[in-house]
């Protein structure tokens, strides 16, 4: 072989396995790869010169070469895996833990501001006998404006900046993201004999933003039916309500004479503490009504035997006051800082 090549095959597989040995990484392997396997190698140099031979010597050198092929490539895989071994017990080593060091403890998360507050109006209302509904954030024309006393061509619609989807009721009528959690009332109210005493917290949504407004806010509407209830009723569980929320009994409470299409008479409710920053300045917590006939009707039940109070408050607005947060926007900026500051 040596007087027909200038290098012998098992010389070079010798020089080649003693280079992939040398290599540090996989750069300079792939380096010294190319110099005898690549297209300008040595190896394919040998190649070339086979058509240069008679053919019982092309024969013979072609085995030999093929033989040193297989030598060379089987040295460069094994300085591979020798490489990608070493990489992993390298990498092994530097992100090795020590399992007999003490654990971290984990942070432990809290309840949102605004989730505390809805707790704490549920406890509330459920210790004088409310029961708390649920119902769809995506509601029917008729629970969220003509059960409760706003047909469609009724101006009190325009109260509202209302999220419409691209869904249909029955009646072919667009469905709608609700704007107060006062459909739940009627539905609540259609399933359950009087006395019917129920607040709805939830989710609302109108098309308004700004430090006191949100596209997306929660309300809790409350309402009690029956035979014998009067707006005083009305005065007195709510201003208990306000006293147990905010834990004091130095705030005034007053009824102020307004507009509601479902109640009939409507009163805005005012509330004013007598300490703090806030002392001295009126502030609007609440709408509240006498349940209007045409709505006790679309329960289901008979106005002339049944009659009822009803309010609705933004869950938002009393955890400012509680809390004494100046930009509802903070409760959904997600700033841990904030957050933090909640946790129990």
């Amino acid at each position: 072989m040596t007087s027909e090549f200038a290098t012998d095959p098992q010389s070079l597989v010798a020089a080649a396995s003693a280079d992939f040995a040398l290599c540090k990484d996989a750069v300079a392997l792939a380096n010294c790869k190319a110099q005898y396997l690549g297209r300008e190698g040595q190896l394919t140099a040998l190649l070339k010169q086979l058509g240069k031979l008679d053919p019982q010597a092309k024969a013979e050198a072609g085995k030999a070469l093929n033989l040193a092929k297989q030598a060379i490539e089987a040295a460069l895989n094994q300085r591979e895996a020798q490489l990608a071994q070493a990489e992993l017990d390298a990498r092994l080593a530097d992100e090795a833990i020590d399992v007999t060091l003490p654990g971290r403890n984990s942070s432990r998360g809290g309840l949102h501001p605004i989730t505390l507050t809805i707790e704490r109006i549920e406890a509330i209302f459920r210790s004088i006998g409310f029961a708390v509904a649920d119902g769809p954030e995506i509601e029917e024309d008729f629970f969220n404006f003509t059960a409760l006393n706003t047909p469609e061509n009724h101006p009190a619609r325009s109260m509202h900046d209302t999220f419409y989807v691209d869904l249909q009721d029955d009646k072919g009528l667009p469905m709608l993201l609700r704007t107060h959690t006062s459909p739940m009332q009627i539905r609540y109210a259609r399933q359950h004999p009087p006395p019917i005493k129920v607040i709805a917290p939830g989710k609302t949504y109108r098309v308004d933003s700004d430090a006191t407004h949100s596209p997306m806010f929660h309300q809790f509407e409350g309402m009690w039916i029956d035979e014998a209830i009067s707006f005083a009723d009305l005065k007195s569980v709510y201003t208990d309500f306000l006293r147990r929320f905010f834990e004091t009994d130095a705030l005034d409470v007053r009824f102020r004479p307004s507009y509601f299409p479902f109640t009939e008479p409507s009163a805005e409710i005012d509330m004013r503490f007598a300490t703090g920053p806030l002392a001295g300045r009126w502030l609007e917590v609440s709408g509240s009504g006498q349940v209007h006939p045409q709505v006790v009707r679309n329960i289901g039940l008979d106005p002339e035997r049944y009659i009822g109070f009803a309010f609705g408050s933004g869950v938002e607005r009393l955890a400012m006051l509680r809390y004494g947060v100046g930009d509802l926007r903070q409760f959904y900026d997600n700033d841990l800082r904030f957050l933090q500051q909640f946790k129990r």
